[in-house]
C-alpha cells in the first residue's frame, strides 16, 4: 500500500505549485523592500548544485514583492547537515534566510543519523527545479552490457565514505539485485572519484546524477568513455535509452517498497526551503517567485546553456507531502533503510 501511495505522489507532483498565491502582497513587499535575502548553499562552490543556486539567484529577486537582493553563502559540512541544522536552530524565521540543499538531507533523521538535529516536517518547503536520476557509471565503453555482468564479478566503486549517499545506494543495489559492488572509500568528492576512474584506481561510481554527468563530463558521453550500467529514480530517463531501470528489475514486494522510499531523495531533487515559522504570506510569495523563475524563458535558456536540467518541478506543498509519506512508511521498511545506511 505504501509503495502505491508514494508512486502516486511521484506521478502527480511534477510542476505542482499549489498554495502559491500571496494573500497580502503589499505587506510582503513592505517587508522585503531594501532587504537582502541570504541563500545558504549546503555544498562547496563550483559544483552543479552551487551553479543552479547562483543561476536562480540572478532571476529570483524580480519576482519577490519588494525586489530584495539575494546573496549566496556557501556553508558546506557533514554532507549538508551543518547548513540545515543551522537553518533549523539559529536562522531568522522571517523569510530573510533561505537554503539550497541536497535532496538526501531531509531524510537523515528517518535513517537515525544522530547529527541530523531537526524535524524536516517543520521547515517551510519552497520549491525544487528538478528530480534526479542516478546513473551507475563504469569506466570503459561496453564494460557492462547487462545487469548479469554486475552480478558476475566484483566491481570497485569509489565513494567519499561509508555513510555517503552513493555508498548507501551501492548497498541498496547489492541488496535488491544481488550484485557485487565493492566500495572503496576516501575520495573527498565526486570529481576525485572521476579522476580515480580515469587513472584506473576504481572502476566506477554507483550514483552519478544524470544532470551532473551531462554538465561536468559531457566528453565522457560524447567519446563513449564510460558504460552506463543502471539508472534509478522515480521515472525512467528517456535520454538514457536502453540503460536498465532499477524499478523494472525489482519484483519482490518488500524490496520494491524499500526501493520506493530509498528513491524519495531523488524525487525531491534540489530542494529550496526556509526555516520553520516563517509567516505564511512570505512563504507563499517565495513559492510563487520560484514558480515564476522556473517558467522564465531567459532562465530556461541559461540553464540549458549551462547543462543544468529543469524538470519535474515541485512546489513546496508537494515536497512536504513527499517527505511526510516517506516518514510514514512501514516500520519494517524503515528499519531496512537504517540497516543499509549504517553498514
Amino acid at each position: 500500500m505504501f509503495a502505491r501511495t508514494i508512486t502516486a505522489i511521484f506521478t502527480v507532483m511534477a510542476g505542482a505549485f499549489p498554495g502559491a498565491a500571496v494573500a497580502d502582497e503589499s505587506a510582503v513587499a513592505d517587508f522585503y523592500r531594501g532587504k537582502t535575502i541570504s541563500m545558504v548553499m549546503s555544498s562547496t562552490a563550483g559544483g552543479s548544485y552551487d551553479l543552479m543556486a547562483r543561476t536562480i539567484q540572478r532571476y529570483l529577486p524580480q519576482y519577490i514583492p519588494g525586489n530584495p537582493a539575494i546573496v549566496v553563502r556557501n556553508q558546506p559540512g557533514a554532507g549538508g547537515l551543518a547548513a540545515v541544522n543551522a537553518l533549523y536552530h539559529t536562522a531568522p524565521r522571517d523569510g530573510s534566510v533561505i537554503a539550497a540543499i541536497q535532496g538526501s538531507v531531509p531524510f537523515e533523521p528517518m535513517l537515525g543519523t544522530k547529527e541530523a538535529d531537526f524535524d524536516p516536517l517543520k521547515f517551510s518547503w519552497l520549491a525544487s527545479p528538478s528530480s534526479e536520476t542516478c546513473v551507475m557509471t563504469i569506466w570503459g565503453a561496453d564494460t557492462i552490457k547487462s545487469v548479469d555482468d554486475l552480478r558476475a564479478r566484483e566491481i570497485t566503486m569509489g565513494s567519499s565514505g561509508a555513510n555517503s549517499n552513493p555508498s548507501f545506494f551501492a548497498r541498496l543495489i547489492n541488496a535488491v539485485l544481488r550484485t557485487r559492488l565493492r566500495l572503496v572509500f576516501g575520495y573527498p568528492g565526486q570529481p576525485d572519484v572521476f579522476l580515480a576512474m580515469e587513472k584506473g584506481e576504481v572502476e566506477g561510481h554507483p550514483c552519478v546524477f544524470w544532470t551532473a554527468l551531462q554538465a561536468t563530463r559531457a566528453e565522457w558521453l560524447r567519446d563513449r568513455k564510460v558504460s552506463l550500467a543502471l539508472q534509478y529514480g522515480t521515472t525512467r530517463e528517456s535520454a538514457l535509452g536502453a540503460t536498465p531501470f532499477l524499478h523494472d528489475l525489482v519484483t519482490d514486494p518488500d524490496d520494491r517498497a524499500l526501493v520506493e522510499v530509498a528513491q524519495a531523495p531523488l524525487a525531491l531533487g534540489r530542494p529550496y526551503l526556509a526555516p520553520p515559522g516563517v509567516p505564511q504570506d512570505r512563504v507563499g510569495a517565495l513559492r510563487l517567485a520560484f514558480q515564476r523563475v522556473f517558467d522564465d524563458s531567459a532562465f530556461l535558456a541559461e540553464t540549458e546553456k549551462l547543462s543544468l536540467v529543469v524538470n519535474s518541478r515541485l512546489g513546496g506543498e508537494a515536497m512536504a507531502d513527499l517527505i511526510s509519506k516517506s516518514y510514514s512508511a512501514p516500520a519494517t521498511t524503515l528499519q531496512r533503510l537504517r540497516d543499509l545506511s549504517k553498514q
